[in-house]
């Protein structure tokens, strides 16, 4: 693809067509985007280009002058999409990725004075243990892990950067067809290392989707927004039903997990409500796990 067709089109170039990121890809693809997808396999670009995504492959820890040659090739991206997994058997660390790599991205972005918009998936583990209060966009962070801990660093350099200043999605818990945390453990009686009593808080794959859209269409939008149904449950509630569907035992629970392990704290989204309309399709996780656990 050249640069003259990528503009006669929206151009949307998702960095991790994961989970969630294959979801926005396709649905942009069904708008009739030009999606270019990054990845970095072979095995899994044959996967995008087999379903109509332009693959890319790039190691995003490394990819400095590779960033600049794709821009160049392709014109100016109107959106990116930061989506990457954390690769466990890969040599990079979480900072090396979501920090050196997007970077490395946001430079060449610069470089190209491409005017793109950038969207980053972050998460709400940048918060630990908030007592069981609600926690907004105002909240200070408090990540108790290296992955929140490098997300806030990822979403401090978006800010500041450039070629921002972007959008930072924090994420609660997604759920969704093939992904209900913990599943297999239930089923193999293993106990949950959480508090039963502490807050869950989820966000159905596609509600997800349906948020990074929005976000990448809306004519304005702030640096930051939280992305959840709105219904914390508590762990205990979860799980026990997701056993009960699944025909396992009930729940154990390891009584030496820290509190602040999956953090204790209730997610409220109402600002992505009020500046741009976000409407969960399936606002109730419990009511949607029927369905997904015959799916499974």
């Amino acid at each position: 693809m050249n640069g003259a067709e990528a503009a006669s089109r929206s151009l949307r170039l998702v960095v991790g067509c994961g989970y969630l990121g294959g979801r926005v890809a396709a649905r942009w693809l069904a708008r009739g985007d030009l999606v270019i997808g990054i990845t970095r396999t072979t095995a899994r670009a044959e996967m995008l280009a087999a379903v109509g995504i332009e693959p890319a492959i790039l190691d995003v820890a490394a990819a400095a002058p590779a960033w600049s040659d794709l821009l160049a090739r392709l014109g100016s991206p109107v959106t990116v999409f930061w989506a990457v997994g954390f690769d466990r058997t890969a040599a990079a660390s979480h900072r090396d990725v979501h920090v050196g790599g997007l970077a490395a991205l946001l430079d060449a972005l610069a470089a190209a004075a491409s005017g793109a918009r950038v969207v980053l998936s972050s998460s709400t583990g940048v918060w630990g243990d908030e007592g069981g209060g609600v926690v907004t966009e105002a909240t200070p962070v408090n990540p108790s892990r290296e992955a929140g801990r490098v997300l806030v660093e990822a979403e401090t350099l978006l800010a500041g950067h450039l070629a921002g200043p972007g959008t930072a999605l924090r994420f609660a818990g997604l759920y969704g067809p093939g992904r209900l945390p913990r599943l297999a453990d239930l089923r193999a009686g293993r106990p949950i290392a959480a508090d039963p009593a502490s807050w869950l808080n989820l966000v159905h794959v596609d509600d997800a989707a349906t948020a990074v859209e929005i976000v990448a269409d809306a004519a304005a939008v702030r640096r930051l927004y939280v992305v959840a149904d709105g219904r914390p449950i508590l762990r205990r509630q979860w799980y026990e039903r997701l056993a009960e569907l699944a025909g396992g035992p009930p729940p154990a629970w390891d009584a030496s997990a820290r509190r602040s392990r999956g953090g204790d704290k209730r997610i409220d989204p109402a600002l992505l409500r009020a500046d741009l309309g976000f409407t969960p399709a399936h606002p109730d996780a419990l009511a949607a796990l029927p369905r997904l656990v015959q799916g499974d």
